[in-house]
């Protein structure tokens, strides 16, 4: 089904998805609020039309249109401005655009959910835009005299979705007996059990990691035996933004703008301005022509992308023919040669188990030998993870910086978690304080260049690191502790959910109820788990997807200077756009 927007010789409207974010969300404790995914439906479940100046509007109390000031505070066409238009203490804004829904669907117009707005509030309207040929008003309304409002450009002014027209009058509302569902009732008082008993423990003995601090069903789908019901459970929206809009062209002369309505009553909320008669066949016509051409070129884009599905899936399962491709290979030692020859050019894991078992590190490096030979030099490191499930994508706003040996003392307590973690983002910083351990290394002569550093990764049991795949090839050299990872290889980046960069909607393979109805083809991933104790090294070559979860206190040492050629990152094509 279509939704248009049709935009008239001189509108240009900002318009976009809503986000299910909220500032006063984010600054919820862990960001619990996030914890309720009816909230964050909601917030999402629809487009939001933007402010487009800033500006600031008092009330004085009159009910007359002189009873609402409106300041513009910045330069905007007088046509896009706010106005006083109805009075009853209310702000009108003339919404851009003539919209259009395919037939029997209305527009649900209000203000943003669960975003409130002090001294002021949005009005709420339905509106038939399968056949109104008129423009509509987003009007909010004072909630006490005496207060001035400030909105902001780029704010958001309306939220709008599509509602099936008199789909809510064939309901027939009824109460009834929950002894007459059975199952209904049954599952309802398993629910309730587990609640108490999960309130009782969170009194009583609350789990360290702030995610085991939450029940997860609902969010999930499933009941608390972790069935689900339903195939088209949403735990997030992820609607279109509004595609083809046309070069902006100057208004004519004689063209009734949004601000300035043709003669006759006021227009209202629902009826207003209609569609100028010149021009406006032509530019429906280049709209629709537009139209065609893009849905062709998606459709030309998803074959392309089929095909090379199909080629990636018939490779990986004839590689699958041999019983040596099924498994991650293992050897003691291994020469460069061979490494090169059977590993590194042809893009094949390896875990290497003797390659450092004469590195001094192996066995001194304990929390106490590292914090007494670090001291209390600065470093940086990674901090207030558990609060952001994007720790990773925003890795710039969890930098810290302290003590080395508080550090420590920091990730040493028993419920550090995944919080706090030195990794190697932070290596370019931490380079020059942590060189004094330099000499507990040995060298890896034949693989990597000389005199380069690794990247070091300390941090506590249970710190983890999301799917994704690197754009270089790595070496993993596990020095301390045990390291479990999970491996795909590049033919099943289809099934993993690239939403951004290098990495993956899923982020943890390893979660407990993970949907096969939202993820379908994770059934048929091909799935490869590692355990690194400390002595292994891992070769994880480029393309590989990984995540990796420490299983005790651990440090790591990756590197990429190798001897051949590691350059596969240049090239890489950006994401158009920073959105998850």
């Amino acid at each position: 089904m279509e939704l248009t927007c049709f935009l008239y010789p001189g509108w240009s409207p900002e318009i976009r998805p809503a986000p299910a974010r909220r500032a006063w969300m984010d600054e919820t404790p862990e960001s619990f609020a996030y914890r309720c995914l009816p909230l964050g439906i909601a917030n999402a479940h629809g487009w939001e039309v933007l402010c487009p100046c800033d500006f600031e509007a008092t009330w004085n109390g009159q009910t007359g249109i002189e009873g609402v000031e409106v300041r513009v505070l910045s330069d905007t066409p007088a046509s896009e401005h706010p106005v006083s238009l109805f009075g009853q203490g209310t702000v009108t804004f003339h919404v851009q655009g003539l919209f259009r829904t395919p037939p029997g669907w209305n527009l649900w117009v209000s203000g943003p959910p669960n975003a409130a707005k002090d001294g002021i509030h949005a009005l709420t309207g339905v509106i038939e835009t399968d056949w109104s040929p008129f423009t509509f008003t987003m009007n909010w309304r004072f909630t006490r005299p005496g207060c001035t409002v400030r909105f902001r450009k780029g704010e958001p002014i309306a939220f709008f979705f599509p509602i099936q027209r008199g789909a809510i009058e064939a309901f027939v509302p009824r109460f009834a007996d929950i002894e007459r569902a059975p199952e209904l009732k049954q599952g309802f008082e398993a629910w309730s059990q587990s609640r108490d008993a999960f309130h009782r423990l969170m009194a009583e003995a609350p789990p360290p990691a702030p995610s085991d601090r939450w029940q997860k069903h609902y969010y999930r789908g499933v009941d608390v035996h972790g069935q689900a019901h339903v195939k088209d459970h949403r735990s997030k929206l992820r609607l279109r933004d509004f595609a083809e809009r046309p070069e902006r062209m100057p208004r004519p002369a004689d063209a009734p703008t949004p601000a300035e309505p043709p003669a006759g009553p006021p227009a209202r909320a629902g009826g207003g301005c209609p569609m100028h008669a010149a021009g406006g066949d032509t530019e429906r016509a280049v709209l629709e022509a537009r139209l065609r051409q893009a849905e062709a070129a998606v459709e030309e884009a998803r074959q392309a992308l089929r095909k090379r599905e199909w080629m990636l899936e018939t490779l990986e399962k004839h590689r699958a023919l041999s019983p040596a491709n099924n498994a991650i290979d293992y050897c003691e030692s291994i020469t460069p040669e061979e490494f090169f020859e059977q590993h590194y050019a042809l893009n094949r894991p390896l875990v290497i188990g003797g390659a450092m078992k004469r590195w001094p590190a192996l066995k001194r490096w304990t929390p106490e030998y590292l914090k007494r030979k670090v001291g209390g030099a600065v470093v940086e490191y990674q901090g207030g993870r558990t609060a952001n499930a994007r720790f990773e994508m925003e890795k710039e706003r969890h930098r810290r910086a302290g003590p080395f040996d508080a550090f420590i003392d920091q990730i040493s307590q028993p419920d550090a978690g995944n919080d706090t973690y030195l990794t190697a983002f932070n290596s370019a910083r931490n380079r020059a304080a942590l060189q004094v351990l330099a000499g507990d290394l040995g060298e890896l002569d034949g693989f990597l260049t000389s005199g380069a550093d690794g990247m070091l990764w300390i941090g506590p049991g249970g710190t983890f690191t999301p799917l994704h795949h690197d754009l270089t090839n790595n070496f993993i050299a596990q020095v301390v502790g045990r390291k479990r990872l999970l491996l795909a290889p590049p033919s099943e980046a289809g099934k993993l959910h690239n939403n951004r960069h290098v990495f993956s909607e899923i982020g943890d393979l390893e979660t407990s109820g993970l949907s096969l109805e939202r993820f379908p083809r994770l059934e048929e991933l091909r799935l490869f788990p590692v355990e690194l104790e400390p002595g292994d090294i891992l070769f994880v070559p480029i393309g590989w997807w990984h995540q990796v979860r420490a299983l005790d206190f651990s440090v790591t040492l990756t590197y990429t200077n190798f001897v051949w050629p590691n350059d596969g990152y240049r090239g890489f094509p950006e994401d158009r756009s920073t959105a998850a």
